[in-house]
């Protein structure tokens, strides 16, 4: 048996809580916990109260008070704190108190409420561009801010397209992504931003822009996400105008923010169906390289498997640490500027090495030991999804390394893959 309170609450239609119904108020105080109680509100069709008044559904009284009672069922474990906040809402009416045997609880694992709707959880006032603004300023845009990416609108204020991150680097051929464009020196950005000036917005965004209305339910619009390949959409009104933008990171805040806490859950012997953990969602194909692997092979294979970044681990596969593309162009910038090129240039691996042959051999005589982080932040394969959210949103990480009990790599976590695996979408 499960030991749970019930706690019920008999009051009347008219009773008030900072002007709001008293039954409403409870129901969403309760909701806003994210606790394992569930409640329920049902009207009476006759009563009476203290003073002597009568209400009931007999049209000759003309009595319109009704009572109502309000059901909360919760673990006992968590009455104090619940029953303390009920008290102080209930301004008239009776509260009362019993114990439970529950023989079973489940609930599904939903990473927020099916009716959450997109306006409640999107960014409003987004910073967007128009078809005619200049590339530079775009770009400016981008490095100014957290995001990687900006709708762009027409006159009457529409959503016409998007500019991304991969709309700069594959159609107006911006050598290096974001993130590495803020770490280079300022004359090279400088120099890169000059030869886009001669460009606007029409030229290279993505169109037409995929939209979702802001009064569609939030998993719909996670869903055309998915389906689309896009990691934000812009959000319209009826009229269709730009009136917020939702991103990956919006969907993950709600869910922290929203949903409930499923560790608790858990220990409360609350049955949960489709919790996943980060264990389901894993990618095992994520390259990895031995501490003594040659910086010049690390950087290979980042270049030819167009990724950012390798993990390291030691031949019992023992997780050691991380090696990004920017890790290698903070280490070498110094001593080698030619290692903004190197890493930017699109030409074949070979000619880069004829190009940049004493960077080449300073790159052969360093080790993956010698310039990867060592302080990173990693998850247990057995968390659940919640968990690798949470630490991906604090720590401002798009991939998140996953290791078991004993600390052996076991792949990584993407945002894209915390979506998909979230909603159903695998």
């Amino acid at each position: 048996m499960l030991k749970y309170k019930c706690i019920e609450i008999f009051t009347s239609e008219d009773a008030r809580w900072r002007g709001q119904p008293i039954h409403g108020a409870i129901v969403r105080y309760v909701s806003g916990l994210k606790i394992a109680a569930r409640s329920i509100v049902t009207r009476g069709v006759e009563g009476s109260y203290e003073s002597g008044d009568i209400a009931t559904q007999w049209i000759e009284v003309l009595s319109f008070n009704m009572p109502i009672r309000i059901t909360v069922i919760l673990p006992a474990t968590d009455l104090d704190f619940v029953l303390s906040g009920i008290q102080e809402m209930v301004t008239d009416g009776i509260i009362a108190l019993r114990d439970m045997d529950v023989i079973f609880h489940t609930t599904n694992g939903s990473l927020i409420p099916k009716n959450t709707r997109v306006k409640e959880i999107m960014t409003v006032d987004p910073v967007s561009v128009m078809t005619d603004t200049p590339l530079d300023d775009v770009v400016k845009i981008f490095l100014s801010s957290s995001f990687t990416g900006v709708p762009v609108i027409d006159e009457s204020g529409s959503p016409v397209g998007v500019i991304a991150q991969g709309d700069l680097i594959y159609r107006a051929n911006l050598p290096l992504r974001i993130g590495l464009f803020i770490a280079a020196e300022k004359s090279k950005a400088d120099s890169i931003l000059h030869e886009l000036e001669t460009k606007v917005a029409r030229d290279i965004m993505t169109s037409p822009a995929v939209t979702i209305n802001q009064d569609h339910l939030a998993t719909d619009a996670v869903h055309l996400m998915l389906k689309n390949n896009v990691k934000r959409l812009p959000v319209v009104s009826k009229s269709g105008k730009l009136v917020g933008i939702l991103s990956r990171l919006d969907v993950f805040n709600a869910v922290l923010r929203k949903g409930p806490d499923w560790r608790t859950f858990q220990k409360q012997n609350v049955q949960i169906e489709n919790l996943k953990f980060v264990s389901d969602i894993a990618r095992g194909d994520t390259r990895t390289v031995l501490p003594e692997t040659p910086v010049d092979d690390v950087i290979q294979i980042i270049d030819s498997n167009d990724i950012e970044r390798v993990c390291v681990v030691d031949s019992d596969g023992i997780f050691l640490g991380l090696i990004s593309d920017k890790d290698l162009l903070i280490a070498f910038t110094d001593r080698h500027p030619g290692i903004v090129e190197y890493l930017a240039s699109r030409i074949p691996f070979t000619e880069k090495g004829r190009r940049y042959r004493e960077l080449q051999e300073h790159l052969k005589a360093k080790t993956a030991a010698e310039v990867m982080k060592t302080q990173v932040v990693t998850i247990r394969d057995d968390a659940p999804l919640e968990e690798a959210i949470r630490i991906m949103l604090e720590r401002v990480i798009k991939r998140l390394p996953v290791v078991d009990k004993d600390g052996r790599f076991r792949g990584m976590v993407s945002r894209d893959s915390l979506l998909r695996a979230g909603f159903g979408v695998l």
